[in-house]
C-alpha cells in the first residue's frame, strides 16, 4: 500500500519461524511498542470487523487478511491466547475511514494508531433507476478503454493493467472466462514481455494493446457500476501502492460508468 505496505517476505519468514511468534513489525509497517507486540487473534479481528463495516469484507492481501494469517500461526504454536491482545491495540483500535479527496476515494487502515495501508481509487460511482448503462447511446467499456490508448498510450503495459483489462473484458463479454487470444490475453503477454525488458523502448505500450479495443472485443457493453468496482479491485490488487494509475483502465471505465449512471434522465 502506499503508507504502511505489508512486510510480505518479512512476514513470511516469521511465520515459518514458529518457535518465535510473529510480531506486528514482521509484517506491517509499524514502529515503536507496537511493532515489538505478537499478533493475537482479537487484534486480527478488530481489523476484519473495521474492513467488514467500511469495506464490505475482507481485502484480499490487505493489512487484515495479512493479521489474519500472522495471528492464525501464533495461536497455532501457542505463542497467544485466543483471548489476548496487544496493548496498543487495546488502547487506540483498529480503525478503516474512507474520505474524498479531489474526486479520489481514499481508504485509510490504522492499527494501535499507525497507519497501516491505505487505498486509493476513483470515487464511487451514484448509483439512478433506470441505469443509464442500459441505454443505445451509452458509454461502452470498449470505448473506455479506447480512450486508455488514447491518453496515456505511451505507458508501458503493467501488471495491473493487465488485471484491470482481463477483468473489463469478461464484464464487456459476459464471460467467466477470458478470450483465447483477446484483448486480455494480449495485455497479459505485453505485461510478461515488459517485466523482462531492460531498456523502456523495447516496452510494449498500452496503445498498442487498446488501440481498437471495441473492434478486438466478441462483445461489448455500457459500462456499470458494478464493473467499475471489480475493475477497480483488480487493478489495485495489482500494484503495490494500491492506488489506481491516473488515466488508467480503472479510472476509464469508472468514468464511464458514472456518465452512463448519471446522466440526466429525459
Amino acid at each position: 500500500m502506499s503508507q504502511g505496505q505489508p512486510r510480505r517476505r518479512q512476514g513470511e519468514e516469521g511465520m515459518h519461524a514458529q518457535d518465535k511468534p510473529v510480531k506486528f513489525g514482521d509484517v506491517l509497517d509499524v514502529s515503536g511498542e507496537l511493532a515489538d507486540q505478537p499478533v493475537a487473534p482479537r487484534d486480527a479481528a478488530r481489523l476484519q470487523a473495521a474492513e467488514q463495516s467500511v469495506l464490505g469484507g475482507t481485502q484480499k492481501g490487505g493489512p487484515a487478511a495479512v493479521l489474519q494469517s500472522a495471528a492464525t500461526v501464533n495461536a497455532r504454536a501457542g505463542h497467544v491466547g485466543r483471548a489476548q491482545t496487544a496493548c496498543p491495540v487495546a488502547d487506540a483500535g483498529a480503525t478503516v475511514t474512507e474520505t474524498e479527496l479531489a474526486g479520489r476515494r481514499v481508504v485509510t487502515e490504522s492499527v494501535g494508531g499507525q497507519v497501516v495501508g491505505k487505498m486509493v481509487s476513483p470515487a464511487p460511482v451514484a448509483m439512478t433507476d433506470p441505469p443509464g448503462a442500459l441505454e443505445k447511446d451509452a458509454v461502452t467499456i470498449g470505448r473506455a478503454l479506447e480512450a486508455v490508448g488514447a491518453m496515456v498510450g505511451d505507458r508501458p503495459v503493467e501488471q495491473s493493467d493487465a488485471a484491470a483489462v482481463q477483468v473489463a473484458e469478461l464484464c464487456a463479454t459476459g464471460s467467466d472466462s477470458t478470450v483465447p487470444g483477446g484483448l486480455a490475453a494480449a495485455a497479459q503477454s505485453a505485461a510478461d514481455q515488459n517485466a523482462r525488458a531492460t531498456r523502456d523502448e523495447d516496452k510494449v505500450k498500452l496503445r498498442n494493446v487498446l488501440s481498437n479495443a471495441r473492434e478486438k472485443l466478441p462483445a461489448d457493453k455500457g459500462a456499470t457500476r458494478e464493473d467499475a468496482e471489480r475493475v477497480v479491485s483488480a487493478e489495485i490488487r495489482n500494484k503495490l501502492d494500491m492506488a489506481t494509475t491516473p488515466g488508467g483502465v480503472a479510472d476509464a471505465v469508472t468514468t464511464a460508468a458514472r456518465l452512463n449512471q448519471e446522466r440526466p434522465r429525459p
